[in-house]
């Protein structure tokens, strides 16, 4: 069984995803660390995350896996260091190559042959798994997807980081390729005034109703 989230940066999705998969006993699979996998080895090989030619020679020549829930690159686990701000700054650009969405839709579909997941990302839902059984969309206003942003950013400026995620959305659904939008058949849930509870609690009903 797949049970794929799609939303904005901010709207809960990671940490809802991990503890839904959780409950469930799912394994949780995070496609959005991919693509930061990728920025973060071109910034660790002094390549410029938005020369697309280099990002890509370089993301061929490493090898992703997942093991115990956390990303690894060449075998070692770099999971702390997928959210730094330099990754969040470039991230989306090197998402929108084609190519590389298709490095990261490949490795992502071959890990979950056979499984029963959890995943999430920004078009999860639309273009890497279309025909999951079970699709959502988080949402939240930017001021609260900020605000919880400043939790996890120490020593970052309200302001900074709302522009930031602004800005971010805008190319995310501005996107030729994997633009983020509500796919066909998905159950859309605001975040905005809900606990990390609530949310997963309405996820899990709605996967119990709709499987009775």
């Amino acid at each position: 069984m797949v049970v794929a989230i799609d939303g904005p940066a901010g709207s809960g999705k990671s940490t809802i995803a991990r503890l839904l998969a959780e409950r469930l006993g799912f394994y949780f699979l995070n496609t959005g660390s991919f693509y930061r996998a990728y920025t973060l080895s071109a910034i660790d090989h002094s390549i410029d995350p938005l020369d697309r030619e280099k990002v890509l020679e370089n993301a061929k020549g490493i090898v992703l896996s997942v093991e115990d829930g956390s990303i690894c690159i060449d075998g070692r686990n770099e999971e702390s260091r997928l959210h730094t701000p330099e990754v969040d700054r470039y991230c989306s650009q090197v998402s929108s190559d084609p190519r590389i969405r298709e490095l990261v839709n490949e490795s992502v579909r071959k890990i979950a042959e056979g499984l029963d997941i959890v995943t999430e990302g920004r078009d999860t839902t639309t273009v890497i798994f279309p025909d999951a059984d079970f699709k959502f969309y988080f949402d939240a206003s930017p001021e609260v997807r900020a605000e919880r942003r400043m939790k996890d950013q120490p020593g970052m400026e309200y302001q900074e980081i709302l522009s930031s995620i602004l800005s971010r959305d805008k190319m995310d659904m501005e996107k030729a390729v994997g633009a983020l939008k509500i796919a066909p058949g998905a159950i859309v849930i605001d975040t905005s005034m809900l606990t990390i509870n609530q949310v997963c609690e309405k996820v899990v009903n709605a996967i119990r109703n709709k499987s009775q």
